[in-house]
C-alpha cells in the first residue's frame, strides 16, 4: 500500500510514510472488508460513510505540513483512521464527528490502541472547535458547498487548511488554504476528488 499507492504517487516524506506503516488500516474497517483493507479504494464504515483511499489521506496529511509540535483539527472522524495517522505526526489532534455511533466507535478503538493525543467531539464540524483554536492545520474530510467561515477564523496565521468544496453536484474543488501572517488567505485548487457532503448539526439517526 505505502509503496504502490503513496510513494509512487509522489508522497515520499518519511514521517508521513512511516505513519502509514505504523497504523494498520484493517483495524478501521468492518470485518467483511478486511481483505480489501490495503487496496486503492474507499470502503464503507457504516452510517452511510466511507474510509478514504490511502492516497487521499496521505495527500491531505502531507499538504498541511504536519510537524510534531503542531495542533490539527479534523472535521469528520469517520472510522478514526485519519485521526490515527495525524496522531503519529503531531502533538495534538482534535476530531469532530456529527454521527455519535461513529465517534464513539472510533474513540473506543483509538484509545484501545494507546493514542492519548486525540480529542473527540460530537458536533457540527462547520463550527469547528473554538475553545481549542487556533489550529496549525485543519483537514475537512466532508465536502461543504462553501468554505465555513468559522474554520477560517480558527486557523492560526501561517496555518493551512485542506477542504473539498462542492459548488454543485458536478463541480467539486479540492482547495488548500494558507492563512498569511497578516490574516489574508491564499487559495490553491488541487485535484478534483469525490467526498461525502458536509451535513450540518448532529445526525441523531
Amino acid at each position: 500500500m505505502v509503496e504502490e499507492q503513496i510513494i509512487k504517487r509522489g508522497i515520499t516524506n518519511r514521517r508521513v510514510t512511516n505513519a502509514f506503516l505504523n497504523v494498520k488500516r484493517h483495524l478501521f474497517v468492518d470485518e467483511k472488508y478486511r481483505k480489501e483493507s490495503y487496496g486503492d479504494s474507499s470502503l464503507a464504515i457504516g452510517e452511510g460513510q466511507m474510509i478514504d483511499r490511502p492516497y487521499i489521506v496521505a495527500m491531505m496529511t502531507y499538504v498541511i505540513a504536519p510537524d510534531y509540535d503542531k495542533k490539527v483539527l479534523e472535521i469528520g472522524t469517520g472510522s478514526g483512521f485519519h485521526a490515527a495517522i495525524l496522531a503519529e505526526l503531531v502533538k495534538n489532534v482534535y476530531t469532530i464527528e456529527n454521527r455519535p455511533p461513529l465517534s464513539k466507535k472510533a474513540e473506543i478503538l483509538l484509545k484501545s490502541l494507546g493514542y492519548k493525543n486525540i480529542n473527540f467531539r460530537i458536533g457540527d464540524g462547520a463550527l469547528g472547535w473554538k475553545e481549542n483554536a487556533p489550529f496549525d492545520g485543519i483537514i475537512c474530510t466532508y465536502s461543504p458547498d462553501h468554505i465555513p467561515p468559522d474554520l477560517l477564523d480558527q486557523l492560526r496565521p501561517g496555518g493551512k487548511m485542506i477542504i473539498p468544496v462542492s459548488y454543485s453536484s458536478k463541480v467539486q474543488e479540492f482547495i488548500l488554504i494558507e492563512k498569511k501572517e497578516d490574516g489574508n488567505f491564499k487559495r490553491t485548487i488541487l485535484i478534483p476528488v469525490p467526498f461525502t457532503p458536509l451535513i450540518r448539526g448532529i445526525d441523531e439517526r
